[in-house]
């Protein structure tokens, strides 16, 4: 080795560093090796001197070595050359190492040909470097599942974060298009959506997909189902496990991963990922994905259960409301109902109209404290309580019946009392007339022929907590072009984002320049409440409005 200015021999400056240099002469023998080959490869120096350079080298790479290392030597360029490039190398226990090598070309003396160049490269461990790249790319993959899972919460139900699924994954994990496949009646795996790229469309593949199942084991999606493990295909032109092959290779996919969607033993669904262009799916995103399987299958199942939870709470509010308004001759019927926040599934608003055996009829509105199944259970009571003693009694009478039902069936259960608007409505010389008791409830409010409105009535007690209470009546005519509007809290509790409520006024006023028809009235309440609501972070109460209008 040539000899520095300051005396110092080249090899001990090299020997100093912590990289490995080898240096091969002109026939690709090793001339030089520094000691760190020993701590890098497990090599002594001694043992590699005069030795090929293919010693260091995966059996594999050494066929195109020799024809390689003529040219380099000769001209000093190569497809190494100019950038270090991570390259595989063989470890003296036979494993590969991965390593960072940099090859140049050093005269042997001044005014040599470049045949005698000797031919120098600089090995560094790259198991750091590595290391850190998979890190990054475990974080990257798992910030892209988090994206996918905050994504998937915004959706209101299993199947709409089923149709949200495929775009997300393919967007957030950089995929060309993706499948989606659900277990079918008839025990296999169904095809239940497709996404592609608008530049990576895959009309072949939708053709030969739609109406297939797939058993276990059967295709990419049967594989994934059996294995209950993410399944990749590096080419799926030509794959065996691949069944739509044509389809693979018409479309132009080249990558294509499988993963299972699970809920603990049960699949809920295989997801496809497919790529147009050859890539890498290294184990890291392999793991993600099975781990992403699992998290979104108990996303899914949550999301699914209480999809039945609502509809079953939903079927339930249903039966505590009329499934529609009776006809009352000379009298326009409408009602709306809006039920509470998300909290609430089952709320404790209800209204009610029915004919009694006189021709009179009973109209009812109610609010029970609270929601869910207990307040449904009280709201029941109180609805049919009250169709059961509308036909032998007034309106007070009516709500006297509610409230002894109310303290016989709460027992030692917590207090749960009841608002309660009660009214006989029957046919007048001109008109209508009404008879009215109330319970704590709002007071109706009549809005007059000349659109002036005001509060009737006469307020009292709940009902279910006083067995001694008594209610009063109130009489009033309803003549052609009054309204007459039943509605519970929920209307004039709405805040705004501020906090502030509707209010008794603000009802007053919507009603003062409402319409005057039944269908119109309530629109227009509705209407108001949702504007004050509109931007709220407060929760809203459910509510209920009902309107009688006498038309001229």
């Amino acid at each position: 080795m040539p000899e520095y200015s300051s005396g110092v021999p080249a090899e001990n400056l090299l020997a100093a560093l912590p990289d490995t240099v080898v240096v091969a002469d002109a026939h690709g023998m090793v001339a030089y090796v520094s000691p760190a080959v020993e701590a890098l490869l497990g090599y002594r120096p001694a043992d590699l001197i005069g030795r090929p350079l293919q010693v260091l080298m995966p059996e594999r790479l050494r066929r195109g070595h020799g024809e390689g290392f003529s040219r380099f030597r000769a001209t000093g360029e190569g497809k190494l050359v100019g950038a270090t490039t991570q390259v595989p190398a063989l470890h003296a226990a036979g494993h590969e190492v991965a390593v960072d090598l940099t090859l140049s070309r050093l005269a042997a003396t001044p005014g040599a040909t470049a045949t005698d160049a000797f031919v120098v490269g600089v090995l560094r461990d790259a198991s750091t470097t590595i290391l850190l790249e998979r890190q990054f790319q475990v974080s990257r993959y798992l910030a892209a599942t988090l994206r996918v899972t905050a994504a998937l919460t915004e959706a209101r139900d299993a199947d709409i974060a089923f149709q949200q699924l495929l775009p997300t994954l393919c967007m957030e994990l950089d995929w060309d298009a993706a499948m989606l496949w659900q277990p079918d009646e008839r025990g296999g795996l169904a095809h239940a959506g497709t996404w592609s790229a608008p530049a990576s469309p895959v009309p072949a593949l939708v053709a030969e997909s739609t109406g297939r199942s797939f058993r276990r084991g059967e295709g990419l999606p049967g594989h994934a189902w059996q294995q209950r493990e993410p399944v990749v295909v590096e080419n799926l032109g030509s794959d065996p496990r691949v069944v739509r092959r044509s389809a693979m290779r018409a479309d132009g996919l080249s990558t294509g991963v499988a993963f299972p969607v699970l809920r603990g033993d049960t699949l809920l669904a295989v997801c496809e990922l497919f790529s147009t262009d050859p890539r890498p799916v290294p184990p890291e995103l392999l793991e993600v994905l099975s781990h992403a399987g699992r998290q979104i299958g108990q996303f899914l199942a949550r999301l699914r259960a209480e999809s039945d939870v609502r509809e079953l709470a939903d079927t339930l509010q249903r039966s505590l409301l009329p499934s529609h308004l009776p006809t009352i001759p000379g009298v326009q019927l409408a009602a709306r109902y809006r039920p509470g926040g998300d909290t609430a599934l089952v709320g404790g608003d209800t209204y009610d109209v029915m004919p009694l055996p006189d021709g009179r009829w009973m109209v009812l509105i109610a609010d029970v404290c609270g929601t869910g199944a207990e307040a449904a259970a009280v709201t029941a009571v109180t609805r049919h309580t009250a169709r059961a003693a509308a036909a032998s009694g007034g309106p007070a009478e009516i709500l006297s019946a509610v409230n002894t039902a109310l303290l016989h069936e709460q027992g030692q259960a917590p207090l749960r009392f009841v608002t309660a608007c009660c009214l006989v409505l029957e046919p007048a010389e001109d008109g209508h007339r009404v008879c009215l008791s109330v319970a704590g409830h709002p007071l109706p409010i009549l809005r007059g022929a000349t659109g002036a409105a005001r509060e009737v009535g006469t307020a009292g007690r709940p009902l279910g907590i006083d067995a001694d209470v008594e209610f009063d009546e109130s009489a009033l005519d309803l003549p052609p072009g009054s309204t007459l509007v039943l509605y519970t809290d929920g209307v004039t509790e709405a805040r705004d984002d501020a906090g502030r409520q509707f209010g008794e006024d603000a009802l007053l006023r919507v009603l003062t320049g409402a319409p005057a028809d039944a269908e119109a009235t309530v629109g227009a309440v509705t209407a108001a409440v949702e504007q004050q609501l509109a931007g709220s972070r407060h929760e809203h109460d459910d509510l209920a409005v009902l309107a009688l209008s006498i038309p001229r």
